[in-house]
């Protein structure tokens, strides 16, 4: 997402936005002591802090002071918590709260995860194992379902949008939790939609887009599902399944559905993950695995027979 088109920042706001990038060792609302900055991004400081009523670490997402008194901006931050504290599953990361105190900031408080992005893990570790990557896809499916069954679409995901959390109950030691709701959609939610789409900011995130989410038609889960086939694909081969000489060339080539076989890159995937990939990747949302759960059990068939991680560059 990026902040309404709108003139440069003037000075004033230059210094205030210099305010909100330096919070460290203030406290926030009386509650929550800030301990360190995490991330920036366009439309968003993050900050790990401590909520000294419990002692808990939590994240706390900061947006930035024009967004903050952008009212369209205002009404996208509430809808992301009121949507986001409907979600209650392991691989989803929940909202606690929403802040806006007298200093002005507007603010999400989230659970505090240890860990990585799935981003950074990919330029820390490059690409990753079929039989430590299979088993995360699953669980990014299965949250997600969760969030499909109460009608919620996440339409802006993406490795930066992935936590990867050290978690000694799963099989590979770690767990992925869908990050950042804030562009989910409720299917009935259209004229919200409508209105926020209005205000300039853009909407998802290109290269991960569905081509029905750049069309601008209307979706369901089966987006997401699009957005997961993308994931996979450059989990496993460190390129995106779409090429071109620029990027109006390479969203042609997503709008007539031809993705690069996944093989072409890493001749050595199983066969299944390809079909499987190349079915999620599909042009038209009705011949994609219907469910997030169906794409789960397709994942985890892949594996079935004995994937070794020795076969996969681990």
């Amino acid at each position: 997402m990026t902040e309404p088109a709108t003139q440069p920042p003037s000075p004033s706001e230059l210094a205030e936005r210099e305010r909100f990038r330096t919070l460290s060792g203030q406290t926030l609302d009386g509650r929550y002591r800030i301990v360190r900055k995490v991330g920036e991004g366009g439309m968003a400081f993050v900050y790990q802090a401590e909520d000294e009523t419990d002692g808990r670490s939590v994240a706390i997402k900061v947006l930035t002071p024009r967004l903050s008194r952008d009212p369209a901006s205002v009404e996208r931050l509430k809808r992301e918590a009121s949507i986001a504290m409907r979600l209650e599953h392991p691989n989803v990361c929940p909202i606690l709260r929403v802040g806006h105190p007298s200093e002005g900031l507007l603010y999400l408080v989230m659970p505090f995860l240890p860990g990585e992005s799935l981003s950074d893990c990919e330029t820390r570790r490059g690409r990753l194992p079929v039989d430590e990557g299979i088993p995360l896809l699953a669980q990014m499916c299965r949250g997600l379902q969760h969030a499909h069954d109460l009608g919620i679409i996440h339409r802006d995901l993406k490795p930066e949008n992935i936590m990867l959390v050290p978690d000694a109950r799963e099989k590979i030691g770690m767990r992925a939790v869908v990050m950042d709701f804030g562009l989910a959609k409720q299917r009935r939610a259209g004229a919200e939609v409508a209105k926020l789409t209005q205000t300039g900011i853009v909407l998802g995130t290109p290269e991960f887009m569905s081509p029905e989410q750049i069309r601008g038609k209307p979706l369901d889960g089966r987006s997401d599902i699009y957005a997961i086939g993308v994931l996979a694909f450059e989990m496993f081969t460190g390129e995106l399944p779409f090429k071109g000489r620029n990027a109006q060339e390479t969203m042609i080539a997503r709008l007539k559905g031809a993705p690069v076989p996944i093989r072409e890159v890493r001749p050595e995937l199983p066969g299944r993950l390809e079909a499987l990939i190349t079915r999620t990747l599909a042009l038209q949302p009705a011949e994609r695995p219907a469910s997030m759960d169906e794409l789960a059990y397709g994942f985890e068939a892949v594996l079935q027979g004995g994937v070794l991680s020795r076969l996969f560059g681990r």
